[in-house]
């Protein structure tokens, strides 16, 4: 199960933009692919006028979002991102390298205007830009979303508010088209904001940020405009939209259509639908490469599969009871079972920040990252936590934990066991909970109904930024936002803040490694292994599958001719 980015969740930038990394591939080397090469991404890249105009693309994905806001928590959820990307505006898009581009669609320009005394940043924007309800886009939607954004009004309920933080104003140009953005501190990850842009009056207030975009879609801009809910088949279609000012969307609709992951892969194999995420599941995979006319395609994903430890409750609020688990934990072990068929290395992710084959990695882990289960014992000893018999007890309570899992995600769940077997030999009990799959986020994960969970990260081009609310600590002790360990420090923060306002690539990769040490010792997050992007699709599908960084034009999608 994928996490919110976040877009679930919680968006975790895997790669700098300014340092050229890409993903494996991106320079031509492999890495336990079947034809020695991994690509960066793999999606059919065909031109337009070899691209039939019109049909209908039924797409499966895992979840039904209920909240589309995606800076809102609840809303910045993987789903909502696939579906919104095609709906509302990016001022900047990646190729699978993680080179960022302006958009021309929204954008005409935009660059550092001046660097000091303050950093300045000056968009020109499309004057042919609108939204569905026919009014244009201008500096005004810009500023108010910064008003949203940067965290100094508990009433929204952001995903993070790096970035928008660091600015000091948003105020209009030479006229309604263009933005100039003046930064209190330097920050270079500044292509990472206003994406998705939603419109002022969605952001202008609290109360409209919490509940415009719930259970609806009420305003667009994008190549396809909002069609409708079905509850009860759980569908979500767009349709093109002929207002559209850019090139004109080639399929007529895309319909999503949101079920477990096993009804998912029969579903595809049935014909039902003509694109679903694979995922790590090798009888899934071999499934979905079985099925007539299809592919499975297969790219090196800017994603993380991981576990994340709740610190906020007993016994995990003691970081050496974290350490613990973690040391019972044979990572390689789990990276194995998950890939087992999948023709991908289960080499161990030792960075939180950056994938095993980026400019930047480096092995933070230390011996913390080590399979150690004698240390781990050693560590609950002193933590209190005495054997009594199979499980450790403390003051008469047995050391239990739950690990929580959404339905119908059996690499989760296989992961679950494995785990559980694993804790079972230094004395901690843990027992599997399986929730409904459209509440694990927003029941679960987020309000932090767990000890231990597992999902994926998705990657960005912008790891400082995007990464930040992940580890970013609470100044009030109880707003964590997209931190789901529910524990972080000052000095993690000064490290990602110093990372995030060096505008030199090898300063602030070393500014970010310096904080990834500290997050390992932290023991709230523990990475798994790089993700694979395993896509199945219909053959005759172009531009679309296994992306990696590569943001999809949604209005080239579509069925060769």
């Amino acid at each position: 199960m994928k996490a919110p980015r976040l877009a679930v969740a919680v968006s975790v930038a895997l790669s700098l933009t300014a340092c050229g990394a890409s993903g494996p591939g991106g320079g031509g080397g492999g890495q336990g692919s079947g034809d020695d090469t991994i690509k960066a991404s793999d999606i059919n890249p065909q031109p337009r006028p070899l691209v039939k105009d019109g049909g209908t693309l039924r797409w499966g994905i895992g979840e039904f979002p209920a909240q589309w806001n995606r800076n809102h928590i609840d809303g910045n959820l993987a789903m909502a991102a696939v579906i919104s990307n095609a709906l509302l505006p990016s001022p900047f898009v990646s190729d699978d390298k993680a080179q960022i581009t302006v958009n021309r669609d929204y954008l005409l320009d935009a660059r550092v205007t001046r660097q000091a005394p303050k950093q300045v940043v000056t968009l020109r924007l499309n004057p042919r830009a609108r939204w569905s309800d026919g009014q244009p886009i201008t500096w005004a939607d810009y500023q108010a979303q910064w008003h949203a954004l940067k965290g100094d009004d508990p009433d929204f309920h952001l995903v993070s508010a790096t970035g928008y933080q660091d600015i000091a104003k948003v105020r209009r140009g030479r006229d309604d088209h263009e933005v100039v953005v003046t930064f209190a501190r330097p920050f270079g990850d500044w292509k990472a904001l206003f994406s998705p842009l939603l419109p002022a009056s969605t952001n202008r207030t609290p109360e409209a940020f919490d509940t415009a975009w719930l259970n609806k879609i009420p305003v667009t801009a994008g190549p396809f405009r909002f069609g409708g809910f079905d509850q009860t088949a759980k569908t979500i279609t767009i349709l093109r939209d002929d207002n559209w000012w850019g090139e004109r969307a080639k399929l007529d609709r895309i319909i999503y259509r949101a079920a477990e992951q096993d009804s998912l892969i029969g579903m595809f194999g049935n014909g039902e639908l003509d694109i679903i995420d694979v995922g790590t599941s090798a009888p899934d995979y071999a499934r979905a490469q079985a099925t007539p006319g299809a592919r499975v395609r297969q790219a090196a994903g800017p994603d993380f599969r991981h576990l994340t430890f709740n610190a906020a409750g007993d016994p995990l609020r003691d970081v050496r009871v974290r350490q613990a688990v973690q040391l019972g934990i044979d990572r390689q072990a789990i990276a194995r079972s998950d890939l087992q068929g999948l023709d991908w290395p289960s080499t161990p992710l030792n960075n939180h920040f950056f994938m095993n084959t980026q400019t930047g990695y480096q092995d933070n882990a230390g011996d913390l990252g080590a399979y150690d289960p004698e240390r781990a014992g050693r560590l609950l000893d002193q933590a209190g936590w005495k054997l009594d018999g199979a499980v450790r007890k403390k003051d008469g309570r047995p050391l239990d934990l739950r690990f929580v899992v959404p339905s119908g995600v059996q690499l989760s769940k296989a992961e679950g066991e494995l785990t559980q077997s694993m804790l079972t030999r230094i004395g901690v009990r843990l027992s599997l909970q399986v929730v409904p799959s459209d509440d694990f986020f927003t029941k679960y994960v987020i309000p932090g109904n767990f000890d231990i969970t597992p999902f994926a990260y998705i990657g960005t081009p912008f790891p400082v930024s995007s990464s930040h609310g992940v580890y970013a600590n609470a100044p009030d002790g109880t707003t964590w936002n997209a931190n789901f360990g529910r524990v972080g420090s000052a000095a993690i923060d000064a490290a990602m803040d110093r990372a995030s306002q060096n505008l030199d690539p090898e300063g602030a990769r070393a500014d970010v490694n310096a904080a990834d040490k500290l997050i390992w010792k932290q023991a709230s997050v523990l990475p798994l292994y790089q993700r694979p992007q395993l896509v199945a699709v219909r053959e005759t599908l172009a531009n679309v599958g296994a992306r990696g960084f590569h943001e999809l034009r949604y209005q080239d999608i579509g069925f060769v001719r």
